[in-house]
């Protein structure tokens, strides 16, 4: 294959990457722990560690699980909001020679009693808030060891005691739970004191994280991540951005973390990243409590601001939101769900920076495509392929198309997982003799090498033999005053086979569906207008603020608003 998106490279970006150059994820994160020992690493409500804390508190939680008789491999769970106790949690299961479960939080008991089961999982740590789910499913899974976490442990004094209070007795967030044999995570620490962590010889193949898709498509599979696909991307990501970042120092360089670090996006970009940089990672428990965000935004001079289109939406329309000073902010990255227009413009003219969009999956670890950091315009682009990686687009049958021609976006390269956990089945569909994964998107190739993203293959919509892609739709209806969000999807229609439908949340609570389909009628072709608008006072969406347009799809049919 012919790389032609090299030549679209930014001056000083390599076209290749060497993960060799760490034993181990481990390896890495242990440099980094002696390199930037002194520096403060994450804080979280104004509650800070530091890179040395960081290494003694994983050493000693590591040594803990190692404790307990697990052997290599194992899978530990993993169950919390961003908190203090993640990035240690992290770093002891990793230390102790163990594989990482990362667990939304806000699972049901069902949706947790299928992860642990199909991860094996034997241990598990989770924030006291969530116990009771884990409760009622425990004597159906093979978990034997418990850490139960609170939020003021880690803070300290006074102010641990008044968070653990206004958490349990006002806030009344912890439900009542009972599970007997669990330690508290300090009382793990604490006994630790005298424990020592015994190394374990890891290799780039050995399994550091299994990291589940988010179900929105269908069953929820553990991608397997190994200790050579995170190192890969860490430094896909380094290197991508190094020109960008040349001009600031390591130690000045802060990371709003708001998306939770139990998904992919937040685990690579913002800790691991983070943690190989040297910089200060700012934990966000709550990022939909918008009004809480911006208060702590304001308490920082940062850098970068990864995040997802809903979150940049939602931070634009909070009247609180130009109070913020932006004048350090050197990176937006855009991921997890297409960036509109729309919320790109108002971002640029807001903040005066560009947002960065990106492409991967949790397949990817995941980063595989990304625009250029010095790009001040917003292109619709997910980007090109980052160093080390190639892009192919296929058709059905697996063969390349031509330039500018839609098809399904595969990937290769160093950070591609090693393939579903004990699902050689579904490995099998996706997963090239070649060693490309086939992502599931559709998307085109132009002759610089940039990829645009037109929709997922399972989200398009046929209207008469013509494809709809959803995505394409929602930009338009978003760029209207009067929305605040929207989602498309297709429903059956007697005429056309499917027929566009599109729910909206109004910012204008004088819009109307006539309105917004005359709009529509002014940008979209006859077959791509919408037949059918519903006015909604929300979307459902993932704990990242991924709109979930399966779950619009599975509903039942509602009587919907006609175009007149």
């Amino acid at each position: 294959m012919e790389k032609i998106w090299l030549k679209s490279y930014p001056p000083g970006v390599p076209a290749e990457i060497d993960a060799t150059q760490y034993r181990s994820l481990v390896h890495l994160l242990e440099e980094s722990f002696q390199k930037f020992a002194s520096r403060d690493a994450f804080v979280c409500m104004d509650k800070a560690i530091t890179y040395a804390e960081l290494d003694q508190y994983s050493k000693r939680l590591g040594a803990w699980l190692q404790s307990r008789g697990m052997k290599k491999g194992a899978r530990v769970a993993v169950m919390m909001p961003n908190v203090l106790q993640y990035p240690i949690a992290i770093a002891a299961i990793l230390r102790a020679g163990y594989t990482v479960v990362n667990v939304n939080p806000l699972y049901t008991p069902r949706e947790l009693e299928h992860q642990l089961n199909d991860s094996g999982a034997e241990a598990i740590i989770i924030l006291e808030n969530f116990a009771t789910t884990l409760e009622q499913v425990l004597p159906r899974t093979q978990v034997r060891h418990i850490i139960v976490a609170n939020m003021g442990e880690m803070l300290g004094g006074l102010k641990g005691v008044i968070v653990n209070f206004v958490v349990r007795n006002v806030k009344k967030l912890v439900p009542p739970f009972s599970l007997p044999n669990a330690v508290r995570f300090k009382d793990a620490l604490g006994h630790a004191r005298s424990m020592k962590l015994t190394p374990v010889e890891l290799r780039h193949e050995d399994v550091a994280f299994l990291q589940y898709t988010g179900g929105t498509t269908g069953v929820s599979k553990g991608a397997t991540l190994t200790h050579r696909n995170i190192i890969a991307n860490i430094l896909q990501m380094q290197a991508w951005s190094a020109p960008k970042l040349a001009d600031l120092p390591a130690d000045e360089r802060t990371i709003i973390c708001a998306l939770p670090l139990y998904h992919i996006f937040a685990l690579t970009v913002c800790a691991m990243w983070g943690i190989r940089e040297g910089g200060l990672n700012v934990l966000i428990p709550n990022p939909r409590d918008i009004g809480g965000f911006i208060k702590e935004l304001s308490k920082y001079r940062f850098n970068m601001l990864p995040a997802v289109n809903t979150l940049y939406n939602a931070l634009l329309n909070h009247p609180d939101f130009n109070k913020l000073d932006f004048s350090g902010l050197k990176v937006a990255n855009g991921g997890g769900m297409a960036v509109q227009k729309a919320v790109a413009d108002k971002w640029l003219a807001a903040t005066g920076v560009t947002i960065v969009e990106g492409y991967g999956l949790s397949e990817t670890a995941p980063v595989a495509t990304a625009n250029r950091f010095d790009s001040n315009d917003f292109s619709g682009m997910i980007g090109l392929p980052i160093p080390s990686t190639e892009v192919a687009i296929l058709d059905d049958d697996g063969n390349e198309v031509a330039l500018g021609t839609a098809g399904e976006i595969a990937i290769r390269g160093p950070q591609v997982m090693a393939g579903y956990w004990n699902r050689p089945e579904e490995t099998a569909k996706v997963m090239t003799a070649d060693g490309y994964f086939k992502s599931g998107d559709v998307g085109v190739m132009d002759e610089r090498g940039y990829v645009k993203i037109v929709d997922r293959k399972k989200d398009m919509i046929l209207v008469s033999g013509f494809n709809v892609y959803p995505n394409e739709i929602e930009d338009v209806v978003a760029s209207h005053p009067g929305v605040l969000e929207c989602a498309c999807i297709g429903v059956p229609d007697e005429h056309s086979g499917e027929a566009v439908k599109v729910f909206v949340v109004k910012k204008d609570p004088n819009l109307t569906a006539e309105v917004l389909m005359d709009y529509c009628k002014q940008n979209l072709t006859g077959y791509k207008k919408p037949k059918y608008i519903e006015f909604r006072t929300e979307l459902p969406k993932t704990n990242v603020g991924k709109i979930l347009r399966r779950m619009l799809r599975d509903e039942k049919p509602a009587d919907d608003k006609k175009a007149a």
